[in-house]
């Protein structure tokens, strides 16, 4: 009898795609899976563009932007809270985790991530955070850019009408007073900044696996991902 041969478990797994996709669910999934870390870069963005609006910096002034990203201290943490966070995001030495996700985060987040120097330090910090391994990185741009070389790339999609449906009532749950019609507008703005962007724009890798989540159930995208790993050591 052939004794199969297995490919080692991946030490990096990017996982990209559009806002509220599901990315972050499914790689925190993914990584309590296999005792991996998850990291959503898009919470550095976050952080920039929480920073830039809390000092009164134009989001539109690139220098200033750029130069607030260079400076600026991000904190990802493993959170003792007890309120759904998943991680604390400790900004300049106080802890933003839930300002991050403010309506106007949301708003202007895109447009910060856009400039060239804003990505190259934030995926500077991206990339020595992943050279320790055994990570799971999310965000719009690992497969292609951060991670290039990543052991296994994931390219999670969804319709805006779903990601919209599920961002309001995730709101909903978390006491939130939303608009869904607002939110929709919202992810058409950020679609259309991450996909036209020059640098880094939003796209799948050559060699990504696409996942389109509008019929399935978070459950069935992790058997799906899962299905990947069928040739890896177990």
């Amino acid at each position: 009898m052939t004794q199969r041969v297995y490919k080692k478990l991946p030490s990096t797994i990017a996982i990209d795609g559009p806002a509220a996709s599901g990315k972050t669910t499914i790689g925190n999934l993914i990584a309590n899976k296999f005792g991996y870390i998850c990291l959503d870069t898009g919470i550095m963005y976050r952080a920039v563009a929480l920073q830039a609006l809390d000092e009164g910096i134009n989001v539109f002034d690139e220098e200033a932007v750029s130069e607030l990203a260079e400076r600026i201290d991000i904190e990802i943490r493993p959170t003792a809270a007890d309120d759904e966070r998943q991680f604390d995001v400790i900004i300049d030495g106080i802890d933003h985790t839930w300002d991050i996700r403010s309506p106007q985060v949301n708003q202007n987040v895109s447009e910060v991530s856009v400039y060239p120097r804003v990505r190259a330090a934030m995926t500077k910090l991206q990339r020595q955070i992943a050279e320790q391994g055994k990570i799971v990185m999310v965000g719009r741009d690992i497969g292609t850019v951060v991670l290039p070389d990543a052991d296994l790339k994931i390219y999670l999609d969804a319709s805006v009408d779903v990601r919209a449906e599920r961002r309001y009532f995730e709101d909903l749950g978390r006491g939130k007073k939303v608009c869904l019609e607002e939110i929709m507008e919202s992810l058409q703005h950020r679609d259309e900044i991450d996909s036209n962007r020059a640098v880094a724009p939003l796209k799948p890798a050559q060699d990504a696996v696409l996942i389109n989540s509008d019929d399935m159930t978070v459950f069935q995208v992790i058997e799906t991902i899962l299905d990947l790993f069928s040739e890896y050591q177990p």
